[in-house]
């Protein structure tokens, strides 16, 4: 089956069950299902690997228990499965015990169904939908691989489905940021905001090709670290983890936000960070409180961009995805943010990027900021990486693609101003440079078009030759119009 196949047919039933209103529900029912029949696999390979495995799921809750269709005539479907789901299956998952002791690889199963809902309201319909996810086998490295297709095609779909659409970061800007990074088996990456996981599965596919040794393996399964405010993108990291061999996937369902950023150990620093923060989003009062005054921000994005200075360990690197508001805002927290950057960090790269890259979720230029806490900032490069030839604007059918930053990782590695006409395309500014320009970082930006202006009897005679065009353009068509309709009579 493939991705356009799997999902046409989940759309297809699901349009026609009256519980389901919209995208954003569909697919936030389809990730819980989604869920429990990879859990549920990878638990068939955990069982035959420890002969001691107990499972955290509650007898009679397993998908093999309930979800299976054995051509049999006995599974569940219509009301009696409707009324399982609704008063058996997640409450009793949501009221599994979790302790300090309790594996990462069971406590996911908690909070994973801790804000999760059935909306379907036809029962029929929700085990015709059921049949169709039992028709792969994540035992099976061919379904899995052609899953793995799929499973990404869902989570584009997220653009689209109203504000599901903050949840998903484009491939191509994960992979592209993840290269950058480079990060190696033994370190530890994070996202402080991870949505749907699409960082830490760029993180994994880079790291999966370094591993040799049973060793490497356990590194890799230890690389990453996750935080997600919200179930629905939880749950669909969880399971995206799950299928890249993640036994004990590290994501908390919670606020990275809600601790005071003073009290970070060691412990709880991160070699490599990379993400998309929400951007004009809104937290409480109290959790401004859990910064510096001079680093208090209204700013979602500012916050955790503070947050990643104080959990960044010495000689880590980071690669954050900002607004084009961060760049030449000057309110106080910016401000200070901007100091700090240069004066405690090393802020060594801006990529401007071109327009419409989340289409249609926000249409918010955005920018990447590359730094590390190796040294003190000595100059910052700026490169503006222009819309790809035959693009006007991407689109959810036209998305980015990792081929369109060719030209920025060509230029990476041999550094070299470039100027176009009377703007500069890539440049560095020394520090000094960036004080001077009062910490407006809005340089090497896209130029903007300017209205040609005439003087009025020009401008007259331009719109008066324009016209006379559009009239016998007109008139053609009419004509041409007349002659079909005399030929017809």
């Amino acid at each position: 089956m493939t991705n356009t196949q799997f999902v046409k047919k989940i759309q297809d039933i699901m349009r026609n069950d009256p519980g389901i209103n919209g995208d954003a529900q569909r697919i936030e029912q389809l990730s819980w299902i989604l869920f429990l029949k990879v859990y549920d696999d990878r638990e068939v390979i955990w069982d035959l690997e420890n002969d001691n495995y107990i499972s955290i799921i509650p007898t009679g809750l397993h998908w093999r228990e309930w979800a299976r269709d054995e051509k049999d005539g006995q599974n569940l479907t219509g009301d009696e499965l409707l009324d399982f789901v609704n008063n058996e299956l997640l409450p009793g998952l949501k009221k599994i015990v979790v302790t300090s002791e309790t594996p990462i690889s069971h406590a996911i199963v908690k909070d994973a169904f801790i804000d999760a809902n059935n909306y379907m309201k036809n029962g029929i319909l929700l085990r015709q939908v059921i049949n169709v996810v039992n028709e792969i086998d994540f035992t099976d490295p061919k379904d899995r691989h052609l899953f793995n297709d799929i499973y990404e095609g869902i989570l584009k779909e997220l653009q689209s489905a109203g504000n599901s659409g903050e949840f998903y970061t484009p491939r191509a800007l994960t992979d592209f940021i993840a290269e950058r990074l480079q990060p190696n088996l033994g370190e530890k990456v994070a996202d402080l905001a991870c949505g749907t996981g699409g960082f830490l599965i760029s993180t994994l596919n880079l790291l999966n090709k370094q591993v040799k040794t049973v060793n490497d393996r356990n590194n890799y399964n230890q690389a990453v670290f996750g935080i997600e405010k919200k179930g629905q993108p939880y749950i669909l990291a969880v399971t995206n983890l799950l299928l890249h061999d993640v036994d004990n996937p590290d994501i908390i369902h919670g606020n990275s936000l809600e601790k005071r950023v003073t009290e970070y150990t060691e412990n709880e620093k991160f070699d490599v960070i990379m993400m998309n923060p929400p951007f004009g989003g809104s937290e409480l009062p109290i959790i401004k409180q859990n910064f510096p005054t001079d680093l208090q921000s209204s700013e979602t994005a500012d916050l955790f961009l503070a947050l990643i200075m104080y959990r960044l360990k010495e000689n880590g690197r980071v690669g954050i995805i900002l607004p084009d508001g961060f760049l030449f805002g000057n309110d106080g927290s910016k401000l200070n943010i901007k100091k700090r950057l240069l004066h405690e960090f090393n802020l060594h790269t801006i990529i401007r990027l071109p327009g419409s890259i989340f289409s249609p979720y926000t249409s918010i230029a955005t920018n990447i900021l590359f730094f590390d806490q190796t040294q003190r900032t000595e100059k910052t490069w700026f490169y503006r990486l222009d819309m790809p030839n035959g693009y006007k604007h991407f689109s959810k059918t036209k998305p980015m693609k990792l081929e369109h930053f060719a030209p920025v990782r060509a230029w990476w590695n041999d550094r070299q101003e470039i100027k176009e006409g009377n703007d500069y395309k890539a440049k560095a500014y020394t520090v000094k440079e960036l004080e001077d320009n009062n910490y407006n970082f809005d340089l090497c930006g896209f130029p903007t078009g300017s209205e040609e202006v005439l003087p009025p009897f020009e401008l007259m005679e331009k719109y008066s030759e324009e016209r006379s065009k559009l009239n016998t353009q007109i008139d053609n068509t009419l004509n041409s119009i007349k002659r079909l309709l005399e030929e017809d009579e």
